[in-house]
């Protein structure tokens, strides 16, 4: 017992100091334990992604076909996306109008499911099924499905706002509706973020509302000063992932809409799938996909940067 003290003691004067402890020999073991439990990842990643991604690098320097040789031709991919391609800047457009409505919006609803799929209602198991079953349909058949509801002869949604004495738009075949009709989808699969926000709110011990309560906490305020704050590294995590998955949107608009009508819904993605393999064109592929990158890691970076202000870790003081 003296000896664990001691090490804790040793380890908080180094802190102190500002230096930093040497690893015991039970530590340094479990180090290497973890590192080989996790080798399998970790070489998988260095063999299938990021050496995919060093070459992407090399290949967006170049003119390639395929076909023939690839041409080094240094920065000019860049220099074209950037001012001489208005498809480029029409995709980031639609991107990122789609990720500015679909996120908050999906985010608030998977939160809201998840406060009701957390009370102790009759048949919750069941609605949480409900819920979460159209996170694992495969995309193409949910798309097919859509598409079927946004007919605007026969469709589902048209066919009830006609009950209302009122027609409905177009939707997809619509170069002004076609984007809200994919932004309106992709609230189908909300079930996704209800799971992890319900495993935050599982996760809050149950004696702070308790204590808030008898301080006088009505319902809206223990939702504020209690459940938001220890929720929020959910919420992060959340908004984190929903960026990445919103920016790399493709199957829905390839099969819906095939960017159209008139590149209304010509994603990012998208764009990059046209030139690398409809066109041909891969070097000027990988440089939008380094494009798409550098994006979403500036955006998730200035997220993380951000929660220093908004995100509360249980234990955490004085912000450490």
């Amino acid at each position: 017992m003296r000896s664990r003290q001691a090490q804790v003691g040793q380890a908080a004067d180094a802190l102190a100091a500002g230096k930093r402890p040497r690893m015991s020999g039970i530590a340094r073991k479990e180090a290497i334990a973890g590192y080989i439990a996790i080798s399998p990842w970790l070489l998988g990643f260095l063999i299938f992604q990021l050496a995919s991604i060093l070459a992407a690098f090399y290949i967006s320097s170049t003119e390639w076909r395929i076909l023939s040789a690839p041409e080094f031709i240094g920065v000019r991919n860049f220099d074209k996306l950037l001012f001489k391609d208005d498809l480029f800047w029409q995709s980031i457009k639609v991107t990122v109008i789609y990720v500015i409505f679909r996120v908050p919006v999906s985010a608030v609803l998977s939160l809201v499911l998840a406060l009701l799929m957390n009370q102790q209602l009759a048949g919750r198991r069941l609605f949480r099924t409900i819920y979460y079953l159209p996170a694992v349909i495969p995309l193409v058949a949910v798309s097919m499905m859509w598409i079927w509801i946004f007919n605007p002869e026969y469709g589902v949604l048209n066919s009830f706002i006609r009950l209302f004495g009122v027609e409905g738009p177009q939707w997809i075949h619509s170069s002004r509706w076609a984007l809200p009709a994919l932004i309106i989808m992709s609230l189908w699969q909300v079930g996704t973020g209800m799971v992890i926000f319900l495993a935050g709110l599982q996760g809050i011990p149950a004696h702070l509302y308790e204590a808030a309560t008898i301080d006088g906490a009505n319902t809206w305020q223990r939702f504020l000063k209690v459940t938001l704050p220890m929720l929020s590294p959910v919420v992060l995590f959340a908004l984190v992932m929903n960026v990445i998955g919103s920016f790399q949107i493709f199957t829905q608009a390839y099969i819906m809409t095939a960017g159209g009508p008139g590149n209304a819904t010509l994603f990012l993605v998208l764009y990059i799938y046209r030139n690398a393999f409809e066109w041909f064109h891969m070097g000027y592929a990988s440089a939008l996909a380094w494009v798409l990158f550098v994006v979403v890691l500036v955006i998730s970076l200035a997220m993380l940067r951000s929660s220093e202000h908004w995100v509360h870790y249980e234990g955490r003081v004085g912000g450490a």
